[in-house]
């Protein structure tokens, strides 16, 4: 029995556009930049990728702010977490002109210009955020993620041994090159770089969406239980005698 024939068919209706406008967005019918038809959680997904590369490029940042470091020599022992990958550790550090070598099984010595090796990393972040990984095989011989990677692994075992040598600008130089620009070049390698300018309208339809979509949801559900006749109502206050 129906407490309300006429909130309960709003109710339905809500609910029944609610849902074929669901499965509208899980239709591949959704064009993106490269001519590609996806489904609604695709493309937005795809767009917002686009987004966030586009406003994490922190490479000229990065030069600026280990510059005062610059002349820096290093002399350290590291203990990579990936000990595969120590040849192409000795081999990015080669090309950089420092000497990198292997002082027991999984420990790596080096030593040489820390700046020179910061830059040969930030250079080949820089060709990675650009989605150019053939520069980067062209420079270290290896590909380029595995490249990447090295660089991220080598870079992440230096910071405790620089600190315990109380090099601290040295450390923080060397986290500041894996977070913004190591990081951000692997993670959106691949991926086409856009300004949120650029996509001001679809992006402010895209959440606009959202909210009066969520919303959407919220009516259905109130009108249907309305019709029912569940409804959340104060209590009543209970008289002392």
């Amino acid at each position: 029995m129906l407490h309300n024939k006429k909130s309960f068919t709003k109710g339905v209706l809500l609910l029944g556009s609610f849902a074929v406008v669901f499965v509208l967005i899980l239709t591949p019918i959704f064009k993106t930049d490269r001519g590609v038809a996806e489904n609604g959680l695709s493309y937005a997904d795809d767009l917002f990728n686009k987004l966030s590369k586009g406003s994490s490029y922190f490479i000229p940042e990065v030069r600026e702010k280990i510059a005062p470091i610059q002349g820096a020599a290093v002399d350290v022992t590291i203990k990579p977490k990936k000990a595969e990958l120590a040849g192409a550790m000795i081999a990015l550090g080669a090309k950089a002109g420092l000497a990198v070598a292997e002082k027991a099984p999984g420990e790596l010595t080096v030593r040489g210009d820390l700046p020179a090796l910061l830059a040969a990393a930030i250079e080949d972040a820089d060709s990675m955020y650009k989605n150019d990984g053939a520069a980067v095989q062209g420079r270290r011989g290896m590909d380029e993620k595995e490249a990447m990677t090295a660089w991220w692994e080598m870079l992440n075992a230096m910071i405790k041994p620089l600190q315990k040598q109380k090099l601290i600008k040295e450390a923080q130089g060397v986290d500041l090159v894996m977070r913004k620009a190591i990081e951000p070049a692997f993670n959106f390698y691949g991926i086409p770089a856009q300004r949120v300018l650029d996509k001001a309208g679809v992006l402010t339809g895209l959440l606009v969406f959202y909210v009066v979509y969520t919303l959407w949801y919220g009516f259905a559900i109130f009108e249907l239980f309305d019709g029912v006749g569940l409804s959340m109502k104060k209590a009543k206050a209970k008289e002392e005698v």
